[in-house]
């Protein structure tokens, strides 16, 4: 059986190393083969012994791109593309490129085998609802070997990659482009703000809801993990009674105890 090869980027002062090192746990917990665990990142301080600190890829436009990380929603994450450059990592095979505001609630090998050889993603919520081509950029798999297009047209005409608007669209758009792209199985990939907590006024009675299918859970935009363990959250609407559940996937065994401050 190859070695599956997870992915994930650290950049600035926005997640703490213990977020590396919890996704690293839930990913062991939960694979079902044996695995190499990438983190690239400019500050490795504090992060466990087990993952694979390299540094951030330097890439010819990296000026374009700093700026195009300064405007729009979803500024900062277009640095997630500079992880596709081909030779970087010297990664062989499939690679499951995960965010680090995500917890594994289930089986992880299923993201390796489904759809071999195509751009796989869970299918973007609101894009779904539009019934609009869209992947979600929480979680998705591609091989550097077969889909380096993914970067050089990034490098080739960032202007146009940027058109956009997000990452997740450039690389859901592109890679449909080329006929590669497929969505994960329907509740495999959950939203915690959407498919977990009950709707407004239900969410300060109801506790958040595990799916049954779900297999990683994103925290996209607010709450984060530290909220939800605890009932916080700084909207309204995404406050909720505290997600039970979670304090058992995301927190290591030696962390049971541990409350944010």
């Amino acid at each position: 059986m190859s070695v599956a090869n997870i992915v994930c980027i650290k950049w600035g002062e926005k997640f703490p190393p213990y977020y590396v090192n919890r996704l690293y746990a839930g990913v062991k917990r939960n694979m079902d083969r044996p695995f190499r665990f990438v983190c690239f990142t400019e500050k490795p301080e504090g992060i466990r012994e087990e993952v694979e600190v390299l540094p951030l890829p330097v890439v010819p436009v990296e000026e374009e791109m700093v700026k195009a990380m300064t405007t729009g929603k979803r500024r900062g994450a277009w640095r997630k593309v500079t992880m596709m450059k081909p030779g970087v990592a010297n990664l062989e095979g499939p690679a499951l490129v995960m965010d680090l505001d995500v917890v594994v609630s289930g089986p992880m090998g299923g993201f390796f085998d489904h759809a071999p050889g195509k751009i796989c993603m869970g299918q973007d919520w609101l894009e779904k609802r539009r019934r609009r081509v869209g992947g979600h950029g929480s979680v998705y798999r591609f091989d550097p070997g077969k889909h380096d297009f993914l970067y050089t047209e990034f490098e080739d005409d960032i202007s146009a990659a940027v058109a956009h608007k997000g990452e997740q669209r450039y690389i859901s758009l592109t890679a449909h482009k080329y006929k590669q792209l497929e969505y994960f199985p329907d509740g495999w990939v959950c939203s915690f703000k959407r498919q977990a907590i009950p709707l407004l006024p239900f969410n300060f009675l109801i506790e958040p809801r595990l799916p049954e299918k779900c297999r990683v859970m994103c925290f996209h935009g607010d709450p984060k993990m530290e909220e939800a363990i605890i009932g916080a959250g700084p909207k309204l609407r995404y406050k909720t009674k505290p997600a039970k559940w979670l304090r058992e996937l995301w927190l290591d065994v030696d962390e049971k105890d541990w409350m944010p401050t």
